[in-house]
């Protein structure tokens, strides 16, 4: 994920002040919004234990000159001491703040300007204040995600972002950065571009940092790191300072970080040319966080132990370096970027490392996301998204609209995909794109007019829902010739029709052949082919080349099936109140706190009476309880779970020791769409950091645990629909 400007929100009311203003019914309408911030020149104490910054401002606008009053806005907790206008005469000019309460909790402030100014404007700001919104977990089911913050100045540390609006900003400015920041002995700042210069002394460490490459948001973290670097060189000669700033629990696994961005680099280059900054450093955060801006990624502390340097995580963020903090979007235009980048890092990294068996398993968990997670009536248009807020933003705008882009490159070709992604980065660089960019940009490179893709893909909301329909062969009538048989296919779409081309695998007694057929917008369409051998199985699209829904009794059991099922039950098949089991059962009860209850899990115990077919069902369970929801296991289980008294065996794996829990699912028996889920532990310190982090493997059928990380999973896939090809008349 990319850190962006906060936008404002509309509506805020301007409160102007008398005097030397306007007037107070000055109209908000002459608030200038065309005033843009070219640098800041930051001098900025932080002051952990009581949460304060201290900071001085020196800020270049160029504004109109008929332009007489500038919004800025300006986190409300920090109190504006002075704005000097730095020029002659010089002096300090009136302004007047408007504060928002929470959630929306914000300051605007109106500054007034001298008439006849020039176009290129200082302003020195005077401020101080306090910074202090410790992290939160979120309140939904899924532990590992970014805790929420607008910011945070403490003993734990120090994170300031563009939503902390620790300096005066407006929005649409794309500004460069000099920021000289003083914090306590011992800790170490970092933000974007290069440290110039650091200093210590009077029990203060002071740092200096310059970034030239103008940005939409300057990000600041500090802590008591430990500090290990190296430098990277491209092939073009390009030199890049690579840094890691962990705390000195996770030291020791500075060169794994390091030599894995080396790796992403050499790969990522070639694809999208030059890297667009002079560092990249992985910084760890004090809080749950897996955040990528300019120059350097923040990542939390259970992120740097599990080892997150994967392509769907450090590789993410490194690619993020182009998509979205070098080449800019507007959020409020619809967000691109966490598509494409989901797309080159999440799943065309295996295509790079000729990985085809994990490249069709991504492609089948972004079906399998949006399947599980958009129900047809709250989907919305990929051109809609613009910042992930729950699993639904998720499917929709990261997983959905990187399929998006797969598709795109079907359409286009190879060519003309990957000039089009080194044109983009090279021409948008330090610039904004929208869709409509993308839609120009490669209808030029491609030579095509690609209007109904995108009105299709990224405009429309939904997906194609395709099934087969009635396959016929029957010998050609030039039977003598290459071409045998002729074969009928009829293939149906189910909602809003879709203009797609589908592979056809048919099968004969040799091997497979594969085809394509066109729905043009259609329900149903018919194709016919000849073929030299006779066809016997025909298979739609089996290596997942097409985006489209799955059916909830078409998806792999698994956690997030329980998830998503709108009738849920949770069994508490464990007596003693202090187990880590209880933790989950808390978890669902907060999360649905709001809910009617009606619409609540049903929460029973293990000896009681279970509705017949309501919904899906988590099993908590320990070895004393396993026998009383053991039946209800096997009911559903027994072909994928080998269940004999009080041994399972998954996988030809039998379950034994002390520190040995699982995580197993399996399509509820007599009630479709829906699932069995069971988490079983050894002992309770089996399932102890299991029961913390469980919503984290909804994506497997099984995972086996020891000493509470996964040692094996898999997925039970659901049988690809194969049918058998019907003879018409004899040979």
């Amino acid at each position: 994920m990319f850190i962006g400007r906060t936008l404002l929100r509309a509506g805020l009311i301007l409160s102007l002040i008398a005097g030397a203003w306007p007037g107070p019914g000055l109209a908000a309408s002459s608030v200038s919004d065309r005033a843009v911030i070219l640098s800041h020149d930051l001098v900025v104490e932080l002051i952990p234990a009581s949460h304060e910054l201290m900071a001085h401002d020196h800020v270049e606008l160029e504004i109109p000159r008929q332009v007489t009053s500038v919004a800025f806005t300006l986190a409300p907790t920090l109190h504006i001491e002075s704005i000097v206008l730095q020029a002659s005469p010089q002096g300090p000019l009136y302004f007047s703040t408007d504060h928002r309460a929470a959630p929306f909790s914000e300051q605007q402030v109106i500054v007034a300007l001298p008439a006849g100014h020039d176009t290129r404007v200082s302003l020195q700001w005077n401020y101080r204040g306090v910074i202090d919104d410790p992290p939160r977990e979120p309140r939904h089911l899924r532990f590992v995600t970014p805790s929420e913050t607008a910011g945070h100045i403490g003993p734990e540390g120090v994170y300031l972002s563009s939503e902390s609006q620790w300096y005066p900003d407006i929005e649409g400015s794309l500004s460069t950065y000099r920021i000289l920041a003083r914090a306590p002995e011992g800790w170490t700042v970092v933000t974007q571009g290069v440290r110039k210069e650091q200093a210590t002394g009077a029990g203060r460490t002071a740092s200096t940092w310059e970034t030239t490459v103008p940005s939409e948001a300057l990000t600041l973290v500090a802590n008591r790191f430990i500090t290990k670097s190296r430098e990277w060189k491209g092939p073009t000669g390009q030199r890049v300072a690579l840094a890691t700033y962990f705390f000195p629990d996770n030291a020791g696994m500075a060169d794994e970080y390091l030599e894995a961005t080396a790796k992403y680099l050499d790969a990522y280059v070639p694809l999208l040319g030059d890297y667009p900054f002079e560092k990249f450093a992985i910084v760890e955060n004090f809080f749950a966080s897996g955040l990528g801006m300019p120059s350097f990624t923040l990542l939390g502390s259970g992120s740097i132990k599990r080892h997150y340097v994967q392509p769907y995580a450090l590789g993410h963020e490194i690619v993020h370096s182009w998509i979205g903090n070098s080449v800019l979007n507007r959020t409020d235009q619809g967000n691109w970027v966490e598509g494409l980048t989901t797309y080159l890092a999440n799943y065309y990294w295996h295509e790079l490392v000729r990985d085809p068996k994990q490249a069709v398993e991504q492609r089948r968990l972004m079906m399998q996301t949006f399947s599980v997670y958009v129900e047809p009536e709250r989907d919305y248009p990929v051109g809609r998204f613009q910042r992930k807020s729950d699993e639904r933003d998720n499917a929709i705008g990261y997983q959905k609209s990187a399929f998006v882009f797969h598709l795109l490159r079907q359409e286009i070709g190879e060519d003309a995909f990957f000039r089009g992604l080194k044109v983009l980065t090279s021409r948008y660089r330090n610039r904004f794109a929208d869709w409509s960019s993308l839609e120009t940009l490669f209808a030029r490179e491609s030579h095509e007019d690609l209007r109904w893709f995108f009105e299709q893909w990224i405009e429309q909301a939904g997906a194609p829902s395709l099934s087969l329909g009635d396959i016929s062969a029957r010998p050609a009538a030039n039977g003598g010739t290459k071409d045998a048989w002729r074969m009928t296919v009829r293939v149906r779409q189910a909602g809003a029709p879709f203009r797609i081309t589908v592979p056809v695998h048919i099968e004969t007694g040799t091997g497979t052949e594969v085809r394509s057929m066109t729905l043009d917008r259609s329900p149903e369409a018919t194709a016919e082919f000849l073929l030299p051998q006779q066809p016997r199985r025909v298979a739609l699209d089996p290596d997942l080349m097409i985006f489209r829904r799955f059916e909830r009794n078409q998806l792999p059991p698994m956690l997030n099936g329980y998830v998503t099922d709108p009738h849920r039950i949770l069994i508490r098949a464990f007596s003693d109140p202090a187990s880590p089991l209880q933790q989950i059962v808390a978890r669902v009860a907060d999360q649905e706190s709001t809910l009617a209850e009606s619409e609540r899990t049903v929460v029973l115990r293990a000896e009681e009476a279970m509705p017949a077919s309501h919904g899906s069902i988590l099993v908590l369970a320990d070895v004393d309880q396993w026998p009383l929801v053991r039946p209800i296991v096997a009911e559903s289980c027994s072909d994928v779970v080998r269940l004999d008294g009080a041994d399972i065996e998954i996988d030809g794996q039998k379950l034994e020791g002390p520190t040995t829990a699982v995580l197993f699912s399996c399509h509820r028996a007599n009630v479709p769409g829906s699932v069995v889920t069971v988490l079983y532990g050894m002992t309770p310190r089996a399932v102890a950091s299991v029961s913390r982090f469980l919503f984290y493997y909804g994506w497997q059928s099984y995972v086996i645990f020891r000493e509470g990380f996964a040692a094996k999973r898999g997925l039970w896939q659901v049988t690809q629909e194969l049918k058998e090809v019907r003879i018409d008349g004899d040979r």
